[in-house]
C-alpha cells in the first residue's frame, strides 16, 4: 500500500501543490487529505472535463504542473480539453492525472468497472499520454521520472492507482453532519412506489440512489413501475429520461443525485424548455458525493426553485422532512406538465447496499413491461 502523506510529498517536493477533479471512491483515502487544504490548493469540479479546465487555468496563472485526479470513467468527460487544449501539439500544457483504476484486469469489479479498466490503458495510449501504474512505494521512482519528462516536454501525463493501494493514518471530515436533519431517502422511495402506477418508468441515477430502490423493491415485493439503474454514466440519467418522455405516453420519472445533476445541469435546460416532455425530475439532494465518501457538492448554495423556473419546469416542490413526503409527493405526481421536486435527505456513509447484477436482463425487463 501507498501512504498518501509520502505520496503528497512527493508531489510537493515536485512542485505540485494544487489538486482538483471529481471524487472517487478509489481516491478516498486521497481525498480524505487534500479536503483539507484551502480553495486556493484544492477544488472539487462539478466534472472531470471542468477539472482540466481548471487545472489548464491553474498552469496558466502559475506556470505549474496541477494534479486532475478523476475515476477512470472519467476520462470520457476529460478527453475534449485534454485533446483540444491542453495537447501537445495544440497548446502543450502539462498536466499530472491522478486516476483511480477501477476495473483494473487484476482485480474483481461490477461490469460497467470492467469494461473501462480494460481499456484505460489503451485510451491513454491512444491519447498520446504516456502513464505509470503506482502500487507500492517503489514505484514512486516512476511517477517521479514521468512528472519529470512532463514539465520539461510540456505535456499530459498520468498516473493509474488501482483499488486498496492508498492509505491515510488521518481522520475523515464527518461528512455526516446532516444525519436526521432532513427526510429518509428510504422513506422517501417507499411512498414513491406504492403511489405510482403501474406502467411508470424510472431512471435512477447512478450510486445509492439506484441500489437502495433496487433494495427496497425487492424486500418489500413493490411492483409498480419498472426501473432502468444508471450503474454508469454519471450525470446522464435526466437526459435518458428526456429522451423516453419525447417518445412515450407513459409516466416517465427521473431520480437524480445532486453530484450527478451538477455533472451535466445543461441537460435541465433541454428538459425545461420542450412543451413535449412532462417528465417529473426530482432531486435526492444530500450535499454529498455519498456513494464514493461523501466528499460536500456545495448543490445545498443553489436555490433551486429559481433554477428550475428560469431553465422552463412548470412546477417546483420541495420536501425537507418526512412528514412532508405524502402530501407533496401526492401533488407533485399529480401534475402532467414538466415538473421539479427537491427533496432534502440525509447522508448515510454506512449503507450496506447490493449492485444490480445482471443487467441486460434488467434493461430487456425494462423494455418489455
Amino acid at each position: 500500500m501507498i501512504n498518501v502523506d509520502k505520496l503528497l510529498k512527493l508531489l510537493n517536493k515536485k512542485k505540485i501543490s494544487f489538486f482538483t477533479g471529481v471524487p472517487d471512491s478509489v481516491l478516498k483515502k486521497l481525498s480524505s487529505r487534500i479536503d483539507k487544504f484551502p480553495s486556493s490548493k484544492h477544488k472539487i469540479a462539478v466534472n472531470e472535463g471542468s477539472a482540466v479546465g481548471i487545472g489548464i487555468g491553474h498552469y496558466l496563472s502559475t506556470k505549474k504542473m496541477p494534479c486532475v485526479y478523476m475515476q477512470n470513467s472519467g476520462l470520457g468527460n476529460a478527453i475534449n480539453p485534454l485533446i483540444s487544449i491542453a495537447h501537445q501539439k495544440v497548446y502543450s500544457i502539462p498536466l499530472l492525472l491522478l486516476i483511480g483504476w477501477r476495473g483494473s484486469p487484476s482485480q474483481k469489479d461490477e461490469p460497467q468497472h470492467k469494461v473501462k479498466g480494460k481499456i484505460t490503458p489503451s485510451l491513454l495510449k491512444l491519447l498520446n499520454i504516456k502513464y505509470c501504474i503506482v502500487k507500492n512505494q517503489k514505484d514512486f521512482k516512476k511517477l517521479n521520472n514521468l512528472i519529470i519528462q512532463g514539465k520539461k516536454e510540456k505535456k499530459v501525463i498520468a498516473c493509474l492507482v488501482e483499488k486498496n493501494v492508498l492509505n491515510a493514518n488521518i481522520k475523515s471530515k464527518n461528512y455526516n453532519s446532516n444525519k436526521n436533519k432532513y427526510a429518509n431517502r428510504k422513506s422517501f422511495i417507499q411512498y414513491l412506489l406504492k403511489n405510482i402506477n403501474k406502467k411508470t418508468k424510472i431512471i435512477s441515477t447512478t450510486g445509492h440512489t439506484s441500489r437502495e430502490l433496487m433494495q427496497i423493491r425487492d424486500k418489500m415485493k413493490l411492483n409498480k413501475g419498472q426501473d432502468f439503474y444508471m450503474v454508469g454514466g454519471m450525470g446522464h440519467a435526466l437526459s435518458v429520461a428526456i429522451g423516453m418522455s419525447l417518445r412515450s405516453k407513459k409516466q416517465i420519472i427521473c431520480l437524480d443525485g445532486d453530484g450527478s445533476l451538477l455533472m451535466h445541469l445543461g441537460s435541465m435546460f433541454t428538459a425545461g424548455h420542450n412543451d413535449k416532455i412532462r417528465l417529473k425530475h426530482i432531486l435526492l439532494n444530500n450535499n454529498s458525493h455519498e456513494s464514493v465518501g461523501g466528499q460536500v457538492t456545495n448543490a445545498n448554495k443553489i436555490n433551486f426553485k429559481n433554477l428550475s423556473k428560469s431553465l422552463g419546469y412548470k412546477y417546483f416542490y420541495k420536501i425537507k422532512k418526512d412528514s412532508e413526503i405524502k402530501p407533496i409527493l401526492s401533488s407533485f405526481l399529480k401534475k402532467k406538465d414538466c415538473s421539479f421536486l427537491e427533496v432534502k435527505i440525509n447522508t448515510n456513509l454506512d449503507l450496506k447496499l447490493p449492485r444490480p447484477k445482471n443487467l441486460i436482463k434488467i434493461k430487456n425487463t425494462f423494455l418489455n413491461q
